[in-house]
């Protein structure tokens, strides 16, 4: 009896020792790269980037393309994913996938249901970046080679963040994120929007990445609006960058302002902090947002001596009148235009008072138009760089 039981032991840690029984090897999977989703009718239309690993090394032939696009259908999004098996030589394995491109037409109708299994599958992984396609189809955008950077889902992921960065018109959103703008009671968010500018038939050929001046590119054009889970609209670029100041997600921008004699001057923003603050007077809310913000001078054409304080004071003005109008125009279009709290000022004003908030709370949706929001920018220009006075005006 005691033999028994100890050929037993035995046997059983040789079965947990044995290692994963549904393990894949690597050579019985192909990795995605990207993700798109459209609709055709009722059905789901779905375009997956697979990753061409024998052109993606230092040996690569250079005679095929580093990524293939496959397409198919299904009544579900699982159901259409499944069916890739029927188009791909091997199985499809997303955990490394970067990127989720919703086409502009699916997006409009509603993204939740995509959204909940992308949520909910083990498979996949939820890092990646969502973006919605302007005037186009994700199958349109996953289909353009791009140049420099070998794998599109890559170069399109690296533009949105060098955009973030540099220039403030983007904004990552990932799995979580989208969860919690669902998530929230008035359910609303932004993706940062792709155009496709050229022929987008061209823009598939290896061609388009072989010549100097490329037949179809891609880059982002600003922010798409959600209300609830379905896309309303999309915010201009200069709209884009004014959210993404009031929602304190400015790293570093470029502003140009006028010089009295009506040449220019650029600044770089190289610091930005923005408070909101909520109130409620006789039961009326409002919102205050002030931003502090930080400059250097970047470019000067006209003749003004920089060493001078009253110079300074005078771009510090410039500079601190033109972002705020700018960011007035972006919250009257964002209330009138889509009706929709993107900016979360509901949230505040809940934060400030909880009781005054429940009084109003069911109502929002229509005293967020009327909201009196007060904007309040300071800037400080700390930097002139080494010269003080243009080069051009010099005698």
């Amino acid at each position: 009896m005691k033999k028994s039981f100890i050929v037993i032991l035995l046997v059983s840690f040789a079965l947990l020792l044995s290692g994963c029984w549904s393990k894949r090897e690597l050579s019985e999977l192909v990795i995605v790269s990207a993700l798109g989703i459209d609709k055709i009718n009722d059905e789901f239309d779905i375009s997956v980037q697979i990753i061409n690993a024998s052109e993606m090394s230092e040996k690569s032939s250079g005679n095929q393309s580093p990524v293939t696009t496959y397409h198919v259908t299904g009544k579900s999004l699982f159901e259409a994913i499944r069916k890739l098996n029927t188009s791909s030589p091997r199985r499809p394995y997303f955990t490394h996938m970067q990127l989720v491109v919703f086409g502009e037409a699916f997006a409009s109708e509603g993204i939740e249901e995509a959204l909940d299994f992308l949520a909910r599958d083990q498979a996949i992984r939820s890092d990646f970046n969502f973006v919605v396609a302007y005037n186009s189809t994700a199958k349109d955008v996953l289909n353009v080679l791009t140049s420099i950077e070998k794998l599109p889902a890559k170069k399109v992921l690296n533009s949105a963040l060098a955009s973030e960065e540099a220039w403030g018109s983007t904004k990552f959103v990932d799995t979580e994120d989208l969860i919690t703008a669902f998530g929230n009671e008035h359910k609303s968010t932004v993706l940062s929007a792709i155009e496709l500018v050229g022929n987008k038939e061209l823009g598939k050929l290896p061609d388009n990445v072989e010549r100097i001046d490329t037949s179809a590119l891609l880059h982002f054009i600003g922010l798409g609006v959600f209300k609830e889970d379905k896309l309303i609209g999309f915010l201009t670029e200069s709209e884009s960058i004014a959210y993404n100041f009031l929602m304190n997600n400015i790293k570093s921008t470029i502003i140009n302002t006028s010089c009295p004699n009506g040449e220019s001057i650029t600044t770089e923003i190289t610091k930005s902090k923005t408070n909101i603050y909520g109130e409620f007077e006789n039961g009326i809310p409002k919102i205050t947002v002030k931003i502090d913000i930080q400059q250097n001078v970047a470019e000067v054409k006209c003749d003004i001596d920089l060493s001078e304080e009253k110079s300074l004071k005078m771009i510090d003005k410039r500079t601190a009148n033109f972002i705020k109008e700018n960011i007035e125009q972006t919250i009257n279009t964002i209330k009138n235009n889509y009706q929709v709290d993107i900016l979360d000022f509901g949230e505040v004003l809940h934060r400030e008072d909880h009781k005054a908030w429940k009084s109003i709370e069911d109502d929002w949706s229509t005293i967020f138009p009327e909201l009196e929001v007060n904007v309040e920018v300071n800037v400080k220009t700390s930097g002139t760089a080494s010269l003080v006075n243009s080069i051009l005006n010099k005698e």
